[in-house]
């Protein structure tokens, strides 16, 4: 049995066992037996509200008790919360499978995990490279520019330099 603490400062204790996997699928429509494929993880850590519907549906014995509704859940459920209840729920997932499965999820959590923090590093590296902030001048001058050219006189708009003020040749 795993836990995680909600935002505020309730201990929330997750168990996945036959159960469980009923209640989920029966109050979410989530039938967390597909794990093993390993889409059903991606689509979890990946939407927080259906990873936050799940984990209230496998903690719903433990609510009732504590007369907490799921929408006093998911206002108690942000940021660190969530992180925490989506490390229970994974490891406690893992542990739900007999051994030779529990190997084979285990190992797509753990490369799920990697490809994560892979992808958090990226974009960190993005966001200190300063490319953003090259792209957003860009964008901004070629903004700019267009904003000049539709503020300019009719006449003015195809690029040549304004007529001179002299008078024209007489002929």
């Amino acid at each position: 049995m795993k836990t995680f603490t909600d935002n505020t400062g309730r201990a929330w204790s997750l168990a996945i066992n036959v159960d469980a996997v009923k209640r989920v699928k029966a109050l979410v429509n989530v039938d967390l037996l597909e794990a093993i494929e390993g889409k059903l993880i991606e689509r979890l850590v990946a939407d927080p509200i259906l990873l936050c519907d799940v984990v209230f549906a496998l903690c719903k014995p433990q609510a009732d008790q504590l007369g907490v509704s799921d929408e006093d859940f998911g206002r108690a459920m942000a940021g660190d919360a969530i992180e925490q209840a989506t490390s229970a729920m994974l490891e406690e997932l893992v542990d739900f499978f007999p051994s030779r499965r529990r190997a084979l999820l285990a190992k797509a959590v753990g490369k799920f995990r990697i490809l994560q923090d892979t992808v958090i590093s990226a974009a960190e590296a993005r966001l200190e490279s300063g490319m953003i902030e090259q792209r957003l001048a860009m964008e901004l001058a070629a903004l700019d520019a267009e904003i000049t050219a539709t503020l300019q006189p009719p006449g003015e708009r195809s690029g040549n330099s304004p007529a001179s003020s002299a008078s024209p040749p007489v002929r």
